[in-house]
């Protein structure tokens, strides 16, 4: 019998999930398909990297990156030239080319899925997603660019089965 082919063969963003952490955190898997929803055919041939971290990881990464001196939930690093590249497509037996990296904080998703009255699973796939278009290049520093952004999370989060991570929010500002 054949082995499978790999998943960097195919036209298919490969994901690879690191987990630095004891505590709960969904599946590579699960994470690996919330990542190609979000990247769809952009990721072809790309890889990203996924690394679930504890709180002074995250802590230790944002103060480095951002200059802010807490954990935070989920943390984007593009590849060089990856956000909106529209780079050549890699060969025929070429390994894949980064998209980026994605730093996840487990306790942090933990605690505002709980504060926000949403499921852990549920918080876990927004957060991948979000992460993943930030990877694209999407950006919520302007208000337009948050809606084209939240409109994006809202579409693939409803092709996964989940509910509107942003309607509670929405409701709240009537």
């Amino acid at each position: 019998m054949a082995s499978p082919e790999p998943q960097w063969r195919r036209r298919e963003v490969a994901v690879d999930v690191q987990c630095a952490v004891r505590t709960w955190a969904p599946s590579a898997a699960r994470i690996g398909s919330w990542v190609r929803a979000a990247v769809g055919p952009r990721g072809a041939g790309r890889e990203v990297a996924v690394r679930v971290v504890g709180s002074a990881e995250s802590r230790r990464l944002n103060r480095g990156w951002r200059r802010k001196d807490y954990p935070t939930n989920v943390l984007s690093f593009p590849a060089p030239s990856a956000a909106g590249s529209r780079a050549r497509p890699r060969g025929a037996g070429e390994p894949p080319r980064s998209l980026g990296d994605l730093v996840i904080c487990a306790p942090v998703l933990d605690r505002e899925a709980r504060e926000q009255g949403k499921t852990k699973v549920a918080h876990w796939a927004h957060l991948v997603v979000h992460g993943s278009l930030h990877l694209l290049g999407f950006d919520h520093e302007h208000a337009s660019d948050a809606r084209r952004m939240e409109r994006r999370e809202k579409r693939i989060l409803a092709a996964l089965g989940f509910p509107d991570p942003y309607a509670d929010d929405l409701q709240g500002q009537a």
